[in-house]
Order: structure tokens, then sequence, then C-alpha cells
């Protein structure tokens, strides 16, 4: 049977499927069903520091409501502070410890202090690596492009002072040019690159006329922008490369891994299709690469990405003016009528 081993961060992983960050494990008893389902790698839920900061304010306004009702009254409660990120701490120690396989802590904190003030506290639970989100939600019109990436490199050159353990980064795709930003990451140390994050978007109900925040899980089609960009990763960086969004089959990983990448990240399909998905995948890549007679996945990675296909045009325009030029082929497929 097929070798499917691969390295991740220097970490060596028994398969290239890794469960992303999700509700779905901070239960201890899917834990153990995603690493009997063949998990190589788990990535813990995300410590928000907007969190933090939300609960401490709805602490102090529910100790201070009745506050200064009469003169000789000035607090009716003791001072009770905030626990902080010390439960999220304490059960990200216990998803460690219940099992053998490794888990990767991610972090999204908002002022520069506390990336690697968190980092140092999520390394100290035992985690195998720290995946670092960093984004930036559109709303300053001052703010400009070139000092957010600024400060999201000192980001991440302060969390990797901080800690022993490798570190990731997971970008959103919306970059002018992502792959100068990764660049620049790739020389401030990162360990690992995660294409791409999925952010949670606003809908709006028309009869309401509210806003309101549905679960947008991915689609499969969602990852054909990873896929290009993996693509064009692959032996330009240093850095491990793993794929995410939209991959949902055992043939989208393989698709991730032809274009360079060392894992994948799955969480919709696992929704969608229940935890037993990892097994089909992983039985699905086992099945082809018997039938292509690779033995590894080093046999086949990178195969058909930029720097090792041989058609110098399959990730640039020019591959979208040949489709505009065969445009009759959708209507085939969708016939007008």
């Amino acid at each position: 049977m097929a070798d499917l081993r691969t390295k991740y961060m220097g970490i060596e992983l028994k398969n290239p499927v890794i469960v992303g960050a999700c509700n779905l494990v901070t239960q201890i008893a899917n834990l153990k069903k995603m690493e009997e389902a063949g998990a190589a790698a788990i990535v813990y839920k995300s410590l928000f520091e907007e969190q933090i900061q939300l609960e401490n304010l709805q602490l102090h306004e529910d100790m201070a409501e009745y506050e200064e009702r009469h003169a000789e009254m000035v607090s009716l409660f003791p001072d009770v502070e905030h626990a902080g990120p010390e439960e999220y701490l304490m059960n990200l120690k216990k998803a460690v410890e219940s099992v053998s396989i490794p888990v990767f802590g991610s972090l999204n904190a908002v002022e520069y202090e506390s990336w690697p003030e968190y980092a140092a506290k999520v390394e100290a639970t035992g985690v195998a690596g720290i995946e670092l989100n960093l984004y930036h939600v559109p709303e300053d019109f001052e703010i400009s492009g070139k000092s957010i990436i600024s400060e999201q490199l000192d980001i991440l050159e302060s969390v990797k002072k901080a800690v022993k353990v490798p570190v990731a980064v997971k970008l959103s795709p919306y970059y002018t040019n992502v792959l100068q930003v990764i660049r620049e990451m790739d020389r401030k140390g990162a360990d690992a690159f995660v294409i791409f994050n999925r952010l949670f978007q606003p809908e709006i109900d028309i009869d309401l006329e509210t806003h309101h925040f549905p679960y947008n899980l991915s689609q499969q089609e969602d990852n054909r922008f990873p896929l290009r960009i993996t693509g064009l990763l692959y032996g330009n960086v240093k850095a491990s490369i793993c794929s995410s969004r939209g991959i949902f089959t055992g043939e989208d990983a393989i698709a991730m891994i032809l274009a360079g990448a060392d894992c994948v990240q799955v969480v919709s399909t696992l929704y969608k299709n229940k935890i037993d998905q990892i097994s089909s995948i992983l039985k699905d890549i086992h099945l082809w690469m018997d039938s292509k007679n690779y033995n590894t996945l080093n046999d086949y990675k990178g195969k058909l990405s930029q720097k090792k296909y041989n058609d110098p045009f399959a990730y640039k325009r020019a591959q979208y003016i040949d489709i505009l030029m065969k445009s009759e082929e959708i209507f085939k497929k969708y016939p007008m009528r």
C-alpha cells in the first residue's frame, strides 16, 4: 500500500489530511473520532482576543449594573476580574492530551502585544505548533495596505521570537499581491502557509431589514484559487504549504498535492459528510496512488506546479483567453432554451 507520510513544519505526519480549526474540535469525543478516522493532525479552535475583550466588558457591565443606587453604596459586588484566556488554554491542554496525533493551536489576536503573549501561553499547553490567523477587515479609509502588511510582518517576527514551536500563517486571499506577502513572511521565518482562511461575511435579511451572520461553509469550487496559489508557491518558498478551502474528497486533496501542497486542511466536508469522511478521503488517495504506481507523496507532489509543469501558461492569464476562445463549450453544457 502507498506510503502517505508527509512533513509539515518539520513535523512528520502519517498522511496529508489535517482537521482545520472549527467548533467540532472542542469536544473530546470528536477529537477521538477524528483520530480514529485517520486524521494526521488537528488544529484546535482559535483563541479570539475579541471574545475575551467582549466577555470582560459584559462582566464589568453586569457587576456595575446596580452601583451607586444610594449615596452610601458605591459598589454592590466585590472586584472580580475576568479569567482571560485561562479556560480556553485549559481546554486546549485537555485536547492535546486526549489524542496521540499532533494538535496545533490557533490564534486570533487584536493588539500587537497580545500576539506574542498569547502565543507563549498557547505553546505552554503542549501544542505541536501555532497557526496565526492574519487578516484585516477594511473599515478605515485612511489605513494603507502597506502599513497593514508591515504590521503583520512585525507580528510574525514577534511571535517567532516568543515561542520555540513552529509557526504557520493562515492568510486571507484579499491581498493585492498575496505572493509578495507570502515571500516576505517566508523571509521572516514562517514555517508554513495555510492557503486560505475563509472569513465569515454578513448578509442582509431584506424582510426584517437586519444583518445576520450565517455559517457560510465552503463549496467544492472554492478550492480553485487556493489550487492556483499552491501551484505558484511550490518550489519558491522554504515554508510548508497547506492548502485549505473547498477540499471535500480524495480527488480534491490529490489535486492540491499535484499542485505542490504538503498537506490539506478539511472542515466543511466534516460538517456536511460527517467525520468519517476523513477515512473516505484517505482511501481515495490510496487507491489513486496505487493505480498510478506512486509509492510516496513525493513521487507526484508538485508535478503540476508552475515550476515542474511543462506548460508555462497553465497558471497565467493566457489560459483565461484560451477559455474565452472556447466559449461555445459552455453552451453545450448549458444550452439556451
